[in-house]
């Protein structure tokens, strides 16, 4: 099978089909379907295509060809950790083809059913089919934009509270609240790894592991500053409070080699819990701080009764830490893995939730707008991190 350009195929010998289509249904639809094509195209410079959607089918085929014949080698699964990582990507690649061959098959059935389209009497059954395989084709040429060397882990997505006082620390654990709702929606696995609680309300800050195919991939495009404009429930003269809370999205890694991390580079301390969490959190040392003495970061958890589950999170978090370290100082490609960081303040957003005195969510990089505020926090942000995918296509990655 050729690598699969979805529109082009459906010139036929008789002219092109777009052209013979626009005559004879007269309509403004399916105008704007090709120009949203044409537009879409005009992102990638290599090769000849209409629609921006060009697969390589050939290659995908040989890298599936290629892990199962590593998956049959005798030993395969002495290294379950490299064994489970390569059936996971088995899985991811098998996916993907059977969409391309679904989208294939459903092209073929279209050309039929144009060559039966003697009247306007298929119009409709033409209108829904086009329609989904534009869809099917939006969402591989999505999946294009995972092309970073980490977009197909895991992801830690860390929430801290900013400028606003109790207000921000109440919005921080909202962006907390929307990312688990999000995850859940979209089929992901999310875990509330470690949080600690605010003063009076909210949290100061959280961490939460999403898992899942792609995880780091959709996430990092949360990675700011976000603003919240309402009026505060913890004013008593019920004024109008601007709050923010910074957003840091980082890959999960499974080895230590990639970051060489050494044990006698860490100092492990423990301490006993505090906050909300019952007598045996509060009273066990079962919290973990990791020192990592090279660099001085420090990574604390607590929220686990076990210390062992503890200390098993903060070298997932620690992990993580050193690998953007790493990425920033060899590539200086700090914006692709988890977007500017910066002071969670006025001036550096990305997304506004604004409530009082309308109700609107927008995101300023991409210029998105979405009324349904309350959906939106309550984990309906897809629309958001797809039109940042989209604006990423065609641009470089970096690569170790």
């Amino acid at each position: 099978m050729p690598n699969i350009d979805l529109f082009s195929c459906l010139n036929r010998p008789d002219g092109p089909l777009p052209a013979r289509i626009l005559t004879d249904i007269d309509t403004s639809w399916e105008r704007q379907v090709w120009t949203h094509c044409n537009e879409r195209s005009r992102r990638f410079a290599n090769g000849q295509i209409s629609s921006g959607c060009v697969f390589d089918y050939a290659n995908e085929e040989r890298e599936l060809a290629d892990l199962e014949i590593q998956s049959g080698i005798d030993g395969f699964w002495n290294d379950t950790d490299n064994a489970q990582k390569v059936m996971r990507r088995i899985g991811e690649v098998r996916a993907r083809l059977e969409q391309w061959q679904d989208l294939d098959r459903s092209l073929a059935d279209l050309g039929d059913l144009i060559e039966l389209a003697e009247d306007d009497s298929l119009e409709d059954d033409f209108r829904l089919e086009l329609g989904r395989l534009n869809a099917i084709a939006d969402d591989i040429e999505l999946a294009a934009a995972f092309s970073g060397p980490h977009d197909r882990s895991n992801a830690l997505i860390m929430v801290h509270s900013g400028e606003g006082g109790i207000d921000s620390q109440d919005f921080a654990e909202m962006i907390l609240r929307m990312y688990v709702k999000w995850a859940d929606k979209q089929g992901l696995k999310a875990e509330v790894l470690d949080t600690t609680s605010g003063e009076e309300a909210g949290i100061k800050n959280g961490t939460i592991e999403i898992t899942g195919t792609n995880a780091y991939g959709y996430a990092k495009a949360e990675a700011g500053s976000h603003r919240l404009v309402r009026l505060s429930p913890f004013d008593s003269a019920h004024r109008r409070h601007t709050s923010f809370a910074l957003v840091e999205v980082l890959p999960e890694i499974e080895s230590d080699n990639e970051i060489d991390l050494k044990a006698d580079d860490v100092r492990v301390d423990t301490y006993r819990a505090s906050g909300a969490g019952g007598q045996h959190v509060n009273k066990t040392s079962s919290a973990i701080r990791l020192t990592h003495l090279p660099t001085g970061i420090v990574v604390t958890c607590q929220n686990e009764r076990s210390q062992m589950q503890n200390r098993e999170t903060a070298f997932k978090i620690l992990r993580a830490r050193l690998l953007e370290r790493k990425m920033n100082e060899e590539l200086d490609e700090k914006k692709q893995l988890k977007g500017e960081h910066t002071n969670a303040g006025f001036g550096n957003r990305i997304r506004s939730y604004v409530l009082h005195p309308y109700t609107m969510v927008t995101d300023h990089r991409t210029d998105t707008s979405v009324s349904d505020a309350q959906g939106v926090l309550n984990g309906e942000i897809e629309v958001f991190i797809n039109a940042y995918l989209q604006a990423q296509l065609g641009q470089p990655q970096p690569a170790l």
